[in-house]
C-alpha cells in the first residue's frame, strides 16, 4: 500500500461524507425555516407537515432498494446519479413559488437521499479492506453524520435569517456539483452484477401504502375522519401493505425478507425506532414551531436554540455511546434513553405563550439529546445482534427504513392532533396563541408516550444477544 493510495482513499472518505452529509442536512436544516415557508407559500399548520414528510416517505421507502441497484449498475454510477438527482431536486426546492413544486421536489430529494445514502457504506467498506482502517473510517463516517444535524440547525437559522429560506435548498448545489465531479476524479469504478434482481413491486408498494396513511392523517381535520375520503385512503393504504406482506414472502430477492422479523431483537429494535422517531421528528418540528410562531424567536435564534441536543448527540456518536455498551449492555441505555427522551419532550408540555428559552426550551433539549444520544446506537446493535455479520447491513436497513417511517407517520399525527387541540382550544374562546400552545402541547405529551412505550419494549422485550463489549464493537452507523 503505498501513502499516495492511502492519501487517496482518505480523500475518497470525505467526498462520500460530504455527500452524505448534504443527505443529513436536509432532515434538519428545513425544520427553522418552516414558518417562513408558510407564510410565503401559504401553508397550513397540518398541510406543512409535508415539507418534511414527502422527503422522509420517499428516503425511506427507497432506502433498501437503493443498496439493490447499486448492486445491480455499480455502487460508484449510482452514488453520482443519486448526488445529480438530490442536487437537482436541491434547485427546484429553492426556486418552488407553490406548495406544490416545494412537496414534489422534496419527494424527488428524499429519492436522491436514499440512494447515496444506501451506497455510501458500500463503498467505504470497499475503499478500506484493512481491519484498522476500516474502523477508523466508519468512526470519522459516523461522527460526520451526527454533526450534521447541528449544522443543519445553525445553518438553516443563518441563512434563513440573513437571506431566504430558499437558500436552506440552494446551498446543496455547490456542494453536489463538487462531490460530482470529485468522485469520478477518487472513487474506483466498478461493474455491478447483472443478474442482481430488484424488488420494484415491494418499494413500490410499501412506498405507497405509506404516503397514502400519511395523507389521509394530515388532511382527517379538514375533511372529517368519518368521512368516505379518509376511511377509504387508509383502507387502501391497509391493502397495499398487505400486498407489500404478500410480495415479499413470494419473491426470491425481497425487498424485506419478512424472516428478518422471526428474530426476537430485529422486530423490537423496529419497534422501537418506530417509536422514537414517531416522537424525535415531532419533537423538532414542534419545538422550531412554538420557537418562532409563540414566542417570536428569530430563525437563526431557532438554531441556536437546537444546537446543544444536536451537539450532545454527536458526543455520544464519537464513542460514549460504545463505552457505555460495554459497560452495561443494550437494554438499560435505551431503555434510560428512552425514558430521557420522554422527560423531555414532558418539560415542554409545560413550556407557557411567555415562555423563556434558557427556563422552558434549553434545559428540555439538553435533556431531550442526552437521551437521544445514550440510545441511539444501542437500538442499531439490538437491530444487528440477532443476525449474521453478513447481514449487518441489511439489519440496519430495516431499522433505518423503520425510523424515518416511523417518523413520517408521527408527525402526521401529531401535527394532526396539534392542529385539532388548536382549533378546539378557539372555539372555546381562547386567544390564538395560547390556543396554538395548547395544541403543541397535546402533541409533546403524546410525543412524550411514544418514548415512553420505546423504553418499556426495550426493558420488557429485548435480549442480551452477545456480550456487551463484543456488540460494542462492531461498527453500527445510520443516517440521523
Amino acid at each position: 500500500m503505498t501513502i499516495t493510495d492511502r492519501r487517496t482513499r482518505w480523500l475518497a472518505l470525505i467526498v462520500l461524507c460530504l455527500g452524505d452529509l448534504m443527505i443529513v442536512l436536509d432532515t434538519t436544516i428545513v425544520n427553522v425555516a418552516l414558518p417562513s415557508i408558510r407564510t410565503d407559500l401559504g401553508f397550513s399548520e397540518t398541510s406543512l407537515a409535508w415539507v418534511v414528510n414527502a422527503y422522509l416517505l420517499t428516503f425511506g421507502g427507497f432506502l433498501l432498494l437503493g443498496g439493490r441497484l447499486g448492486d445491480l449498475f455499480g455502487h460508484r454510477r449510482l452514488f453520482v446519479s443519486g448526488i445529480a438527482l438530490f442536487t437537482a431536486a436541491s434547485l427546484a426546492c429553492g426556486l418552488s413559488t407553490s406548495q406544490g413544486m416545494l412537496v414534489t421536489a422534496r419527494a424527488v430529494q428524499g429519492l436522491g437521499g436514499a440512494v447515496v445514502s444506501a451506497v455510501a457504506l458500500s463503498l467505504i467498506m470497499m475503499l478500506f479492506t484493512d481491519p484498522t482502517e476500516r474502523t477508523k473510517a466508519m468512526g470519522f463516517f459516523g461522527f460526520v453524520m451526527a454533526a450534521g444535524g447541528s449544522i443543519g440547525v445553525l445553518l438553516g437559522g443563518v441563512l434563513t435569517d440573513t437571506l431566504t429560506w430558499h437558500w436552506v435548498f440552494l446551498v446543496n448545489l455547490p456542494i453536489g456539483a463538487a462531490v460530482f465531479a470529485l468522485t469520478f476524479a477518487l472513487i474506483p469504478g466498478g461493474r455491478g452484477r447483472g443478474r442482481a434482481k430488484v424488488d420494484l413491486a415491494g418499494a413500490a408498494t410499501v412506498t405507497l401504502s405509506l404516503m397514502l396513511a400519511v395523507y389521509a392523517v394530515v388532511n382527517g381535520n379538514g375533511v372529517g375522519w368519518t368521512t368516505t375520503r379518509t376511511i377509504g385512503l387508509l383502507a387502501a393504504a391497509a391493502a397495499l401493505m398487505v400486498a407489500f406482506v404478500v410480495i415479499e414472502s413470494r419473491v426470491s430477492s425481497p425487498l424485506v425478507p419478512l424472516r428478518l422479523f422471526k428474530l426476537r431483537n430485529v422486530s423490537t429494535a423496529n419497534v422501537i425506532g418506530v417509536l422514537w422517531a414517531a416522537a424525535m421528528f415531532s419533537s423538532f418540528f414542534l419545538s422550531a414551531l412554538y420557537l418562532q410562531l409563540v414566542l417570536g424567536y428569530k430563525p437563526l435564534d431557532v438554531g441556536l436554540t437546537f444546537l446543544p441536543a444536536n451537539l450532545i448527540m454527536a458526543v455520544f456518536s464519537i464513542g460514549l455511546s460504545a463505552k457505555i455498551v460495554m459497560r452495561f449492555g443494550i437494554k438499560r441505555p435505551i431503555a434510560a434513553g428512552m425514558t430521557l427522551v420522554a422527560l423531555g419532550l414532558l418539560l415542554f408540555v409545560r413550556a407557557p405563550v411567555d415562555g423563556n428559552v434558557l427556563i422552558d426550551v434549553v434545559p428540555a433539549m439538553i435533556v431531550f439529546g442526552i437521551g437521544a444520544g445514550l440510545a441511539f446506537n444501542p437500538v442499531l446493535l439490538a437491530a444487528m445482534s440477532d443476525v449474521e455479520q453478513s447481514e449487518a447491513g441489511l439489519a440496519s436497513g430495516v431499522v433505518n427504513t423503520a425510523f424515518m417511517m416511523g417518523g413520517a407517520l408521527g408527525l402526521a399525527v401529531l401535527a394532526s392532533l396539534a392542529a385539532s387541540r388548536t382549533n378546539s382550544l378557539r372555539a372555546n374562546g381562547e386567544n390564538a396563541l395560547v390556543a396554538l400552545n395548547g395544541g403543541y402541547h397535546l402533541a409533546f405529551a403524546i410525543g412524550a408516550l411514544f418514548a415512553l412505550a420505546a423504553g418499556v419494549a426495550a426493558t420488557v422485550f429485548l435480549r442480551e444477544a452477545k456480550p456487551a463489549h463484543e456488540a460494542a464493537r462492531e461498527p453500527a452507523f445510520a443516517e440521523n
